[in-house]
């Protein structure tokens, strides 16, 4: 029998409202995820990937930011209508982010130990001066930093360093799922290897569930045990690694995203990139968000949401699969 999920979102709809537009960010996302796993978020820049995430932690712009319409539970207790007193009890101790720039997510004015000692002091109620002590020297050595320098500032790390740091932040207290905000966007190929190296060390040592955002599939490929597909606010294919990246069928988005990268066994004077923009997010078009950059278009694709089509553990949001799959997308 499984266990309950540590992660249930159904039908989450988020928006940002301003005096000049509404944006709809997340349009009916549903996801679950359970204790251990990691999922990978991937998508274009405004697909909605980090809205989903604030919204796990309720962290939305104030009054602009709202969720509209749909559920998410957290351990059994249901973010959307909890006291912002519980949220700071589940903040860092349940559910932490490891946001997405690590230049801006360190206060240059404290140093690096008392921003780790801070969290243990919040959600540890109690503990002495010397265990906080103890405690932040053990997750620096953890995320490889020598507890030497926890009286260093911020400006004295290299980007990769500090990178670290908001890690060891966001794992002091042990959460139960860790939120990775593109957490090697910023670095370079090397050092972006050994943090993921860290972060699956680590989420295997403490078991740790995962959401890692991302728009690189070669890490998806490496980290995440399912995959989500994102665009314009929706989750257009959903699997394990094995059923995105293996799987007979593919959704037309998902096809030109691994038409984008790289085939170094093929030789290709150029890549295959997917043709157009996003949709506007104040303005999206009627039917499948993405029938004006497909090239398998049908006419229902312009007036019809499209279905979802599930096989097993595998699920694809489109009118080509739910025709039978006639076309080369499903080749």
């Amino acid at each position: 029998m499984m266990s309950e999920p540590i992660l249930k979102i159904e039908n989450l709809h988020v928006i940002y409202k301003t005096d000049e537009s509404t944006v709809y960010a997340v349009n009916g996302v549903d996801l679950e995820l359970f204790s251990g796993e990691t999922l990978g978020l991937v998508g274009e820049t405004g697909a909605g990937k980090t809205t989903t995430a604030l919204s796990i932690m309720r962290l939305l712009p104030d009054k602009i930011g709202k969720v509209v319409h749909g559920s998410i539970t957290l351990e059994g207790t249901d973010v959307l209508t909890a006291t912002e007193a519980d949220m700071r009890l589940l903040r860092g101790s349940t559910v932490s982010m490891i946001f997405q720039d690590p230049m801006t997510s360190l206060n240059p004015t404290i140093t690096v130990g008392n921003q780790i000692g801070e969290v243990l002091y919040l959600h540890r109620p109690g503990i002495s001066h010397a265990d906080i002590e103890a405690g932040v020297d053990n997750i620096l050595e953890m995320v490889g930093i020598p507890a030497g320098r926890k009286n260093d500032y911020p400006h004295q790390f290299s980007g990769g360093m500090k990178q670290r740091i908001v890690i060891a932040i966001a794992l002091a207290c042990e959460p139960k799922l860790l939120l990775a905000d593109e957490p090697t966007t910023a670095l370079d190929v090397t050092i972006q290897a050994q943090v993921l190296e860290m972060m699956n060390e680590l989420k295997d040592k403490l078991d740790t569930s995962m959401i890692l955002i991302t728009h690189d599939l070669g890490v998806v490929a490496q980290t995440c045990d399912k995959v989500a597909i994102m665009y314009a606010g929706e989750i257009v294919e959903y699997g394990t690694a094995e059923d995105v990246f293996n799987g007979k069928n593919k959704h037309p988005y998902t096809k030109g995203l691994f038409g984008s990268i790289p085939d170094f066994t093929k030789k290709a004077y150029r890549l295959s990139p997917i043709e157009g923009l996003m949709p506007d997010p104040t303005d999206l078009p009627a039917g499948c968000k993405f029938h004006d950059r497909c090239p398998y278009c049908m006419d229902i694709c312009r007036t019809q949401n499209a279905p979802a089509i599930r096989e097993g553990s595998h699920m694809i949001r489109c009118h080509l699969m739910a025709a039978g799959g006639k076309g080369e997308a499903w080749e």
